[in-house]
């Protein structure tokens, strides 16, 4: 297997845990949805794909959600395509303080959708910060503001706990602050 942490070192600098909340605001910049967040960003090594991350999602009012993405590599990329999402992230060389990573994706099925990410990590690595424009038809739709701190690089520890949980049927407490009436 390829080794992703060599061909993108600003990508390993994600690895591991991180806890967050995604805010949503419509094209009026009115919030329409927040909810904490716990991302689990590997780079196995086994398996048939070199990036691997799980997106567990929850809301104030107990709904749940996970989502799974799984990535190949090439061309100094890593790439989805998968039922939700088809696309790419990739370092930004531009930045010569090497925090910057960018990613574009659709929605599968819709392509009158897709989306541009920025992400922002500290030179420290404890925070990042990601912003998501989505574009239909090419106008804004949305807007997402994701704000994030590192929580562990063990993120296997973290996977089995979270596994375990959900067999057992109980909650692991995750994510960030979320505002007032969120």
């Amino acid at each position: 297997m390829i080794d992703i942490a060599k061909e993108m070192p600003l990508l390993a600098r994600h690895e591991g845990v991180w806890d967050g909340v995604y805010t949503y605001f419509n094209f009026n910049n009115e919030k329409i949805d927040e909810h904490q967040s716990r991302l689990l960003c590997r780079m196995p090594d086994t398996g048939d794909v070199p990036y691997h991350q799980t997106n567990h999602y929850k809301w104030a009012d107990g709904k749940t959600e996970i989502r799974d993405f799984p990535a190949e590599y090439r061309d100094g990329r890593i790439w989805w395509d998968n039922d939700l999402i088809q696309g790419w992230a990739a370092e930004v060389p531009l930045d010569e303080y090497n925090r910057t990573m960018m990613l574009y994706w659709q929605r599968t099925g819709d392509p009158s959708l897709y989306l541009y990410e920025q992400i922002q990590i500290s030179d420290d690595g404890q925070n990042r910060c990601r912003t998501w424009h989505w574009i239909r038809n090419g106008q804004l739709e949305t807007r997402t503001a994701i704000q994030e701190k590192f929580v562990t690089k063990d993120w296997r520890a973290i996977d089995a706990e979270m596994q375990a949980a959900a067999k057992n049927g109980t909650e692991v407490e995750f994510g960030g602050q979320l505002s007032a009436g969120g």
